[in-house]
């Protein structure tokens, strides 16, 4: 895991700010955290323990909404090696997610065909932002707390912040693509 965060902490001074990555200042693991699902049952993070998880910021009326696509693809190439996307609505940033989960739900799957987990519209900024943000912007820095939308937390199977992807680093970046693969490279823990 040292390994792991030196080379993507050098990846990191290499494109900063896009990425920020770093050892873990917090103790606890993302696996204490519950967000509840977009239809409303409890969507525990202990459920994905083993999993690498990208847990993504997303608005449906933001210039970056298009980064769906990129999502859905890499839940589908990664999906079966380990990784769970993990789509958070947010209306925090220019007011661009303001329809209820319904109607939100409903965009993602029929304007994008997405099948991974979306999360009830949460707050991720701020002192009313959801306790895994929170924990996020404490254990990797403010400046590793999202700014925009499609704003990226990669965890990893230990639960632990891997690092932190700014929201112009696009699904298809081969510095988010080499993170989850070093990611799901990692023994699970156990």
């Amino acid at each position: 895991m040292r390994a792991l965060l030196k080379t993507l902490s050098a990846a990191a001074l290499l494109i900063a700010p896009a990425v920020v990555a770093g050892p873990a200042v917090q103790s606890g693991t993302a696996f204490e955290f519950v967000f509840d699902a977009i239809d409303g049952r409890p969507m525990p993070l202990q459920q994905y323990r083993g999993k690498v998880l990208l847990v993504v910021n997303t608005a449906s009326f933001c210039g970056f909404t298009k980064q769906y696509d990129g999502l859905q693809r890499l839940s589908e190439t990664y999906g079966a090696r380990g990784l769970v996307v993990i789509g958070v609505p947010s209306n925090d940033f220019g007011d661009q997610e303001p329809n209820a989960e319904g109607e939100i739900a409903e965009f993602c799957r029929g304007a994008f065909g997405v099948t991974f987990p979306l999360t009830t519209k949460q707050v991720v900024k701020g002192a009313d932002a959801h306790p895994f943000y929170v924990w996020a912007a404490a254990t990797l820095g403010q400046r590793a707390a999202p700014s925009w939308n499609f704003h990226k937390y990669l965890v990893g199977r230990d639960g632990r912040l891997i690092a932190s992807f700014g929201t112009t680093v696009t699904p298809d970046a081969k510095s988010l693509k080499d993170a989850i693969e070093i990611g799901l490279d990692a023994k699970p823990a156990g």
